[in-house]
């Protein structure tokens, strides 16, 4: 089985969406984990966007990412420039490292419809990426 870590900032948001896609997709085939370099919760926006696609993502945690030191990854995904900028190092021996900057709906500001339209935008991204991901590499 192959451990893979997903990492923000917060670990509120685009991580935890993209944990529920990784583990929908490459089923019993990974161990998926998800977390940030700060811990912010979860996102009401980015649980109700993952609801749409038929996705529970309530029984997350918002988790730093020192609390993985001890688990040996096949992959770190970064999903955020800050994360990938200010990331610790995390000892995993033979990692293969990948970054990809999403789209990051909770900082969009307007209107109820602007706003599910930008989380609608960041999870059919990170929807799109992932399966192509677990297809190439799991």
């Amino acid at each position: 089985m192959k451990n893979v870590l997903v990492l923000c900032t917060g670990n509120s948001c685009r991580s935890q969406m993209a944990h529920g896609y990784l583990s929908q997709f490459a089923k019993e085939k990974a161990n998926i984990y998800s977390a940030g370099i700060e811990t912010h919760g979860l996102n009401p926006g980015a649980l109700a966007i993952m609801k749409e696609d038929n996705i529970d993502i309530t029984h997350h945690t918002s988790n730093h990412v020192d609390e993985y030191a001890h688990v040996n990854f096949d992959y770190i995904i970064t999903v955020c420039d800050h994360a990938n900028e200010n990331c610790p190092f995390i000892p995993s021996k033979n990692a293969i490292r990948l970054h990809h900057n999403f789209f990051d709906p909770s900082k969009v500001e307007g209107t109820a419809i602007e706003k599910h339209e930008a989380f609608l935008k960041a999870r059919n991204e990170i929807k799109d990426y992932f399966k192509t991901f677990v297809e190439e590499n799991i």
